[in-house]
């Protein structure tokens, strides 16, 4: 069955705390994202080693492992982004539909293992990024082509939004 698409505009984050996770993504640096991160990944990790974690709960709602499939993916293209930033002036983000790629990557049939090393991978990547970026830099642009402008400060909110919001949608 497939899930019905989540078309809202999160960037309400960025303003106040999130009710449903309680995440308050307003607050975040790239220095929290930073140090964030590694107490994060085991989290990830320990839900993919559960046995149902590639089994849905609920047909409206994605399975853990298409979860973590979908934060491998943000760690990923939002390590592109904060690159984009920090070399380009005010560079425009290329469009990314979560829901195709997770048609095309189909997320249901990866393997648990591999995409928890990836998980990792890609985390300690982005984590390690987001260490290197001065206060000085915080305030680069970059835009989504819907107008939404992020500072690489606010990005780095919004990211650790998504990460820790999708632990709670876990039970991570």
């Amino acid at each position: 069955m497939t899930i019905i698409p989540d078309e809202k505009d999160w960037t309400w984050v960025l303003q106040r705390p999130c009710p449903e996770c309680g995440f308050e993504a307003g607050s975040v640096t790239p220095a929290t994202a930073a140090s964030s991160l590694p107490e994060l990944l085991p989290r990830w990790r320990a839900v993919l080693r559960r046995p149902e974690a590639a089994e849905r709960s609920d047909q409206q709602r994605w399975s853990d492992l298409e979860y973590a499939c979908h934060v491998r993916d943000v760690f990923i293209i939002f390590d592109q982004r904060l690159s984009l930033m920090l070399q380009q002036n005010d560079p425009l983000f290329e469009n990314w539909d979560q829901d195709q790629s997770a048609r095309d990557a189909d997320y249901p049939h990866q393997d648990p293992e591999r995409v928890s090393a990836e998980l990792l991978a890609a985390g300690q990547e982005i984590a390690a990024n987001f260490a290197t970026v001065h206060p000085e830099q915080w305030q680069r642009t970059g835009r989504r082509s819907n107008g939404s402008l992020f500072t690489v400060e606010t990005l780095s909110g919004y990211f650790l939004h998504d990460v820790v919001h999708h632990l709670h949608d876990v039970d991570g």
